[in-house]
């Protein structure tokens, strides 16, 4: 049905609008909308924009410490690093658009997640990613249908991520039925600013001119913060024309532009064209100041013939920024982006009428309050209900005759476990030469920051099997697992930005499992000081009302003083001595070992204390700040026995283990809160003392060195263990190529 032929009720649910939002927006307008108007408040209002549902849950996120400089409510966080400058950050999904086309979808969530970067100031010079898919192992339609998703996402990272010349040093991918409907792609990018020279979203100052940089507008992308607010069914193919096209050689220039322009104090704030576009760029930079706003609509470069104001503002056309320019100072920017073979052009200027006034070509053809858009956008209060699974999860029973040796080898050639080399391998990880640990090397990625001699450590991580059997515990489990990766590296953790995946708020067991994530996450944030400083929610996650598992992303930042100090997580010289921090349980619940061998997600969580986790990130910190260690690594999926084999086989030395346990096959709990560490042998007695005055207990397990990896009744090959590790993934991805 075409617009002409829609009444208002029919245009306002084609819109996703329901018939109350329709209500409330004739109260606001004192009139009914027309066709741009309801436009605009479906893209605003969407979840993907308002954060409807989620917005009460955020609430309580610690956000505060001495070193945040930029909280949640901008482009992205920032924290202060030292010696004048900050880290700028920020995760997202695109998870929708990745499903229907997995390369662009992917690409274009690596270009936008630098661009909320840059346009603080900051140039990006780290990319991660967490990307989630079904099982891609055997010949079922499912399996064949993700290693297609997986290879085009792969390679829309690598592409966009690779032109723009900035490496990507680490992520996470795993698999789980759950994602055969949607898979999850959340892309992660840091950058550096000087710490008094960063720039925020604002327009203000009546009379300052609006100004639109970059490519010119086309239609892709139209309607895609709507298209990410809904579920999928069948007919999912056909909104591939509301998936994004990138360029990265454009944003490439459109970066350099900016860094120049942010040189000169040319303007008062800049803002990324994302999700709803000029819509949400607009209304958004105008929120944040009390201001209105003017825009001729028609002055916006095009990039295809007989485009109406609907297209201009809806449009998600990639590389794009909106300007709020200082007066007096339109040429020199003009000057900038021509330079720079970039399209430039004064759209508009700043009011103090509180509207948003568009014109095309001379007549108003829509008018709009600022704030009703921006800032005050509905607040959901959607039922919640515990999940009736959960009754059905909670015992399990491990009662298969099943030896060590066996599980070992089950467990090791695991999708999850395995080397991901064919993934990483697309990605340059090195450019720009400040890669100090990075993708392949397990546990943290870092960078140096070659300006002051310190590093920054980073890593995204989500179990997201222990968040479904008990989503509070499973968010706070994940701030708790990437800040240890973080600290395994030698450098204190110190705030986190996340990305909150989940199914159909309209499901009240769905937003039961948000609500207890966001706990969570609280409660972790707050007792492991790591404040939250930005994020995203990603609802609908959901095809024919099969909903993914609770997936809260955590990406965490950590500092270290002396990027000299990093440390390895594998295996380094041979006589040296292994041990294990932390206590071992016989805690099975969500485990690898109960899945890979039970076929089974269910169980009690695992413990979670956050004063023994704290305790071991500052054991390990202070132990290398004082040199008392060679290597570091988590215990983490898989349990000790994974843990113990990764390091051997990423070291290329073999190991010998005698470990007593209360059961053998404690050698695969998962137990939170516990670490592998490398000690040579004139630092054993510092290292035990060290432990000694924390209350860290230290337990002796073996050392390194030979041809096998031994541990207890386990006996392996190094080289039988490297070829399963370094090859079964590759054997699998290209099974049908």
């Amino acid at each position: 049905m075409q617009k002409e032929e829609m009444n208002l009720e029919e245009m306002a649910l084609a819109h996703s609008l329901t018939l109350d939002e329709l209500e409330n927006i004739k109260e606001i307008l004192g009139r009914e909308p027309n066709y741009v108007e309801i436009g605009i408040f479906s893209a605003m209002w969407s979840e993907h924009c308002s954060y409807k549902s989620s917005t009460k849950y955020l609430k309580g996120f610690p956000t505060k410490a001495p070193w945040v400089i930029q909280g949640p409510g901008e482009n992205a966080g920032v924290i202060d690093i030292g010696d004048g400058y900050a880290a700028v950050f920020k995760m997202e999904s695109h998870n929708h658009p990745s499903f229907i086309e997995p390369y662009q979808g992917a690409a274009t969530g690596v270009g936008g997640i630098m661009r909320d970067v840059f346009t603080m100031g900051a140039r990006p010079v780290a990319s991660m990613n967490l990307i989630q898919f079904a099982g891609i192992e055997g010949d079922s339609e499912i399996a064949k249908k993700h290693r297609y998703l997986l290879r085009g996402v792969v390679a829309g990272i690598g592409g966009y991520g690779n032109c723009m010349g900035v490496p990507t040093i680490g992520g996470q991918t795993n698999f789980e039925e759950c994602y055969a409907g949607n898979n999850l792609v959340n892309a992660f990018n840091l950058g550096i600013a000087k710490a008094d020279e960063i720039f925020y979203g604002k327009a203000e100052g009546i009379g300052n001119p609006v100004m639109y940089v970059g490519s010119k507008t086309g239609r892709d992308g139209l309607g895609g913060a709507v298209m990410s607010s809904a579920s999928f069914d069948e007919d999912s193919e056909s909104k591939r024309p509301t998936v994004q096209v990138g360029d990265p050689f454009t944003e490439k220039l459109l970066l350099e532009a900016c860094l120049e322009l942010f040189k000169e104090d040319l303007i008062i704030g800049i803002q990324d064209m994302g999700a709803a576009g000029l819509t949400s760029s607009s209304f958004e930079m105008a929120g944040r100041s009390d201001s209105g706003m003017i825009m001729h609509l028609d002055k916006i470069p095009a990039r295809e013939e007989g485009m109406t104001p609907y297209d201009f503002m809806l449009s998600e056309s990639q590389e794009r920024m909106l300007i709020c320019a200082k007066k007096g100072s339109e040429q020199k920017i003009i000057d900038i982006f021509e330079k720079w073979e970039l399209d430039v052009a004064v759209v508009g200027e700043v009011t103090d009428t509180g509207n948003m006034e568009l014109f095309w070509h001379g007549e108003k053809c829509a008018e709009v309050p600022v704030q009703p858009v921006s800032e005050q956008s509905p607040v959901l209060d959607r039922p919640v209900a515990k999940p009736a699974y959960l009754s059905d999860i909670e015992n399990i029973s491990l009662d298969k005759d099943i030896s060590n040796q066996e599980a070992f080898d089950k467990l090791l050639s695991d999708m999850e476990v395995v080397d991901k080399s064919w993934v990483y391998d697309q990605y340059d990880s090195m450019v720009q030469t400040n890669t100090v640990k990075g993708p392949g090397k397990n546990d943290g990625s870092v960078i140096r920051i070659k300006e002051t001699g310190k590093a920054l450590a980073m890593s995204a991580d989500c179990n997201t099997r222990q968040c479904y059997v008990n989503p509070e515990l499973g968010a706070a489990a994940a701030v708790m697992e990437s800040g240890r990766n973080v600290a395994m590296t030698g450098a204190t953790p110190k705030a986190i930005t996340d990305c909150l995946n989940f199914g159909n708020p309209q499901n009240p067991e769905v937003m039961w499992q948000f609500a207890q994530a966001c706990e969570g996450i609280k409660s972790a944030c707050k007792e492991l000081n790591t404040p939250v400083i930005g994020g995203n929610v990603s609802l609908y996650n959901e095809t024919n009302e099969v909903g993914v598992f609770p997936t809260p992303a955590i990406a965490m930042v950590g500092v270290n003083d002396d990027a000299n100090k990093v440390l390895p997580s594998c295996l380094q010289e041979d006589g040296n001595s292994l041990y294990l921090l932390g206590d071992t349980k016989g805690e099975f619940g969500a485990s690898l070992y109960l899945k890979k061998l039970y076929g089974k997600v269910a169980g009690a969580h695992p413990e979670v204390d956050f004063a023994k986790e704290l305790n071991l990130w500052n054991t390990v910190i202070e132990a290398n700040n004082q040199g008392l260690l060679k290597a570091a690594k988590d215990v983490n999926v898989g349990g000790l026995a994974i843990a113990l084999a990764k390091m051997a086989v990423v070291g290329n030395k073999g190991l010998e283990a005698n470990i007593k346990l209360e059961a053998d096959k404690d050698l695969f709990s998962e137990t939170l809160s516990r670490a592998v560490v490398e000690v040579t042998p004139e630092n054993k007695d510092a290292f035990e003392k060290l432990c000694a005055s924390k209350g860290m207990k230290a337990t002796e397990l073996g050392k390194v060195g030979g041809e096998k990896i031994a541990i207890n009744d386990i006996n392996t090959k190094l080289e039988d263990a490297k070829n399963v590790y370094f090859n079964r993934f590759k054997e699998v991805i290209e099974q049908d190529l």
